[in-house]
């Protein structure tokens, strides 16, 4: 391969990268859907499972335990609270990438019985065990 051929392949490479991660960065923190509830942004989640649980993990960097709000009925498991802004009103703001102001996640379950097992926050995110029946 041509030299000339191999650096614009490179630049293609890196350029499709960062519109990747940057698609990436857009979806970590995007905007619940709109519904007839106030405006409010939906925090990402991983589910793992075992044969005797669900673990959810919610990231939630900054959030109070004080300002969680975790509620399990029928297939939904409903996470919502508050993240405030860390700063004065007379800072001056250079970049605000987090969200801040409500949130809510709405988890659909699959079939079955469950319990709120274990709940904790760890290194900024909501770790939730849900126990099987």
């Amino acid at each position: 391969m041509p030299l000339h051929d191999l650096e614009s392949w490179m630049w293609a490479e890196a350029c499709a990268m960062i519109d990747r991660a940057e698609r990436l960065h857009r979806q970590f923190f995007r905007p619940a859907s709109m519904q007839s509830r106030p405006l409010t942004w939906e925090p990402p989640i991983d589910i793992y499972e075992t044969r005797h649980e669900f673990k959810i993990m919610i990231a939630l960097p900054g959030v109070s335990p004080e300002h969680l709000k975790v509620i399990l009925e029928n297939d939904q498991l409903l996470i919502s609270g508050k993240r405030n802004f860390p700063v004065s009103e007379e800072a001056e703001i250079r970049r605000v990438e987090i969200p801040y102001g409500r949130f809510e996640r709405s988890i659909e379950l699959p079939v079955g019985h469950f319990e709120i097992g274990h709940r904790e926050l760890v290194n900024g995110c909501l770790l939730i065990t849900l126990r099987k029946f």
